[in-house]
């Protein structure tokens, strides 16, 4: 493998150049899924990619979306944040490689992410010849900005590294509220670009293809990481690549995960849960459960039940499932939560065995 000791980009055949990339990150719960179905069904005529992580090792989040079939990438099972991310680097190549036109990469971080560091992996490795980091959205939840946001590295960090902070949820509060949470947002980044908006709901020439992010503001704060560290990134695609584009300059690593101490737990059942049982244990729920969601199966119902619970707020929205059995996928998001408890009061919702009626898909 060549050292690569001047600044010239590889020559590397890709049937795309200069992809605009669009991050959207923002804390536990702040609307992020949300706000990219508006955008998948407004885009009219824009192709594009969407690239999807989970923190936890079920997929609940790309579930949620409207169909994107062979254009959506599940990065799950962790924080793509935490490491160079193997995964994200290779699912970008993956998206460029495709011989049908795409228009737009967007990448959803988990609720937890500290951006830095993805965006670091666009800006500061190869794939900068091959995208154009177009902007940060950061989503946040008028009603539950609160204390966390000013203890969470996470939360902080989304802020301070936005391009423009999508104020969501405003239908849930006064306007007092609004003007207070602006102003807090205004004491933590300055000149802060914010956008009122409900259910994610803004016009996309505001937020895609606006060109707001600029490398040279944060850059430098790459140095936080020793840049004697090199990853060696083997790909094994069909493609003829050189291999140069293989070798990453740098190691971003964020510690943000040990620094709030955020856990995720889930759990998994082909069983369903009683209704009742499953209210009486949402209202015993510990208060270091931030986030929660998932999809839900009860036994009084023969429809889906998509669960999102941020904070205090619980919602349950009804659709069919369609040609999937029915199961149960949960995940819970918090700190110094306790696993074995949370799994055992969550086992005491389900049906009994011998009770099971005899509804399935």
């Amino acid at each position: 493998m060549s050292d690569r000791t001047t600044s010239q980009p590889p020559t590397l055949e890709l049937p795309k150049q200069g992809m605009p990339v669009t991050i959207i990150t923002g804390f536990l719960g702040s609307g992020k899924t949300t706000l990219l179905n508006h955008i998948l069904n407004n885009r009219q005529n824009l192709k594009v990619a969407i690239l999807v992580n989970e923190f936890g090792d079920i997929d609940i989040d790309s579930q949620l979306l409207v169909s994107m079939e062979e254009d959506m990438v599940q990065l799950s099972n962790g924080c793509i944040c935490c490491t160079i991310n193997e995964g994200l680097v290779d699912a970008v190549y993956n998206v460029l490689e495709r011989q049908n036109k795409l228009d737009y990469l967007i990448v959803e971080t988990t609720g937890i992410a500290d951006p830095l560091p993805i965006m670091l992996t666009f800006v500061g490795t190869d794939l900068r010849y091959f995208t154009r980091l177009d902007s940060v959205l950061t989503t946040v939840d008028a009603e539950n900005f609160n204390e966390e946001y000013y203890t969470s590295e996470a939360a902080t960090k989304q802020l301070i590294y936005s391009d423009v902070i999508l104020l969501n949820k405003t239908d849930l509060v006064d306007s007092q509220r609004l003007n207070d949470v602006e102003a807090k947002i205004g004491e933590m980044k300055e000149d802060a670009r914010i956008l009122r908006c409900e259910y994610g709901n803004v016009p996309l020439p505001l937020i895609l293809d606006v060109g707001y992010n600029n490398p040279s503001e944060y850059h430098h704060d790459d140095a936080e990481t020793p840049s004697s560290e090199h990853h060696h990134h083997e790909h094994h695609h069909e493609h003829h690549h050189h291999e140069e584009h293989h070798h990453h300059e740098h190691h971003h690593h964020s510690h943000h995960l040990e620094n709030d101490g955020f856990v995720s737990i889930s759990f998994q059942s082909d069983r369903p849960f009683l209704l009742e049982k499953f209210q009486d244990f949402l209202c015993q729920l510990p208060p270091e459960v931030f986030r929660a969601k998932g999809i839900l199966w009860f036994q009084e119902s023969q429809q889906k039940h998509i669960f999102q619970l941020s904070g205090k707020r619980c919602v349950l929205d009804v659709t069919e499932w369609e040609n999937n059995p029915p199961k149960n996928q949960l995940v819970f998001i918090g700190r110094d939560l306790d696993r074995d408890r949370l799994h055992e009061s969550i086992k005491n919702c389900l049906a009994a065995p011998e009770k099971l009626n005899a509804f399935r898909v």
